[in-house]
């Protein structure tokens, strides 16, 4: 049994077309900006101890010098 019309879809208009351009554009940017954020805050994480040391350091150093 074969059904009569056209078995397309209507095309979609230019407001449909940016929206889904939009949304597709969307979604790797807030996934990748998502990642980018994660691996600046597990760096800045992973190395505070090391900024730590060297900051205590300097004024370790600064106060012996003068003193």
């Amino acid at each position: 049994m074969t059904q009569g019309g056209s078995t397309m879809g209507a095309e979609p208009t230019w407001p449909e077309l940016l929206l889904d351009f939009f949304v597709m554009a969307a979604v790797p940017t807030v996934v990748g900006g998502a990642a980018v954020l994660t691996l600046v805050g597990l760096t800045m994480w992973m190395t505070a101890p090391l900024r730590r040391r060297r900051r205590q350091r300097k004024r370790t150093g600064a106060r012996t010098a003068a003193g």
